[in-house]
């Protein structure tokens, strides 16, 4: 990432005498009058070593020092291996990864941290694929605070009959997920679409014009405080299982998010949702064999589920 910072020093020239120091900057660096008041604004303008307001006036021989910090485009694919990112399955048309937890699948404007996309870019894989750059094999996501198996396309073919098994609903998604009580019944499907929450954009929840969402779940184990469920999911929704189990009054433990109960989270030490991509499962785009990909707990998971399946 570059983070290098340009520094500039120079004198006020006599033709510049006068002029606000914004304007002034402007003229002298070539940048645009609002990216000159930005920089005043956050303290990277000094002249003759005091920091100034935009509307001040500049003198003949002042020293103007300007800092310029390198702007990151939160969109580039900055390649770097992230520890933790396991490599579960790799040929020459996909490759299939088991993502902790605190990685982002590619980057986005309110992502500074590691991605998959990042990882693969800084350990060699080729990936050439149509779409945005920061996007190019990606046919599924999981949340960042969410981990687990997921498959990642290189090649164009590979991308477009994968993007469609994912459309059509014929992967096989397979996730486990600790939840706070008992769903009652014990088995069942959640029909209930999906929208942006109302009053907070970084949510989602159940709105009558959302978009279909359908989660199908059974129970494994029952504990005195939470459930063990094995959830199929039918659609993708951004956050579905933790929106859908959430409206059921059964957050995932540790999703605070969603309504967890901090107190259970902290007994059990969970900084994340214990919700986990165990599972992934479809026809090879080269050779149409079913293939199918498992990744276990991480350890900040099954800790939990220990402390939940000790509990009395």
């Amino acid at each position: 990432m570059s983070t290098h910072a340009d520094h500039r020093t120079v004198l006020v020239p006599e033709g510049l005498a006068g002029e606000r120091v914004d304007a002034a900057m402007a003229r002298m660096f070539g940048l645009s009058r609002s990216r000159s008041a930005e920089l005043i604004a956050e303290g990277h303008v000094q002249v003759d070593g005091s920091e100034v307001m935009k509307s001040d006036r500049v003198h003949a021989g002042a020293m103007l020092e300007v800092v310029i910090p390198a702007r990151v485009d939160p969109l580039e694919v900055v390649p770097e291996v992230v520890e933790g990112i396991k490599i579960i399955h790799d040929d020459d048309a996909i490759v299939v990864v088991d993502k902790p937890v605190g990685v982002a699948v590619h980057p986005s404007p309110g992502w500074s941290g590691p991605t998959v996309v990042g990882h693969l870019a800084g350990a060699g894989f080729r990936i050439s694929t149509s779409g945005a750059s920061e996007r190019q094999g990606i046919v599924q996501r999981l949340d960042v605070g969410t981990s687990g198996v997921m498959v990642i396309c290189k090649s164009e073919r590979a991308y477009s009959v994968l993007k469609n098994a994912f459309r059509q609903r014929t992967v096989d998604k397979t996730y486990h997920a600790l939840v706070q009580g008992h769903p009652d019944p014990w088995e069942g499907t959640i029909d209930a679409p999906i929208g942006r929450h109302p009053k907070y954009d970084y949510k989602f929840a159940v709105m009558g014009d959302g978009r279909a969402s359908v989660t199908h779940y059974e129970t494994l184990e029952a504990h005195r405080f939470a459930s063990l469920l094995e959830v199929h999911l039918e659609t993708g929704r951004t956050h579905q299982i933790r929106v859908h189990m959430s409206a059921l009054k059964h957050p995932c433990v540790g999703d605070i998010t969603y309504g967890a109960d901090p107190v259970l989270a902290r007994r059990v030490g969970l900084e994340r949702q214990w919700l986990h991509a165990v599972k992934l499962g479809f026809e090879h785009p080269e050779s149409g064999d079913y293939v199918e990909y498992e990744s276990s707990y991480p350890d900040d998971l099954a800790h939990a589920l220990d402390v939940i399946r000790e509990a009395h």
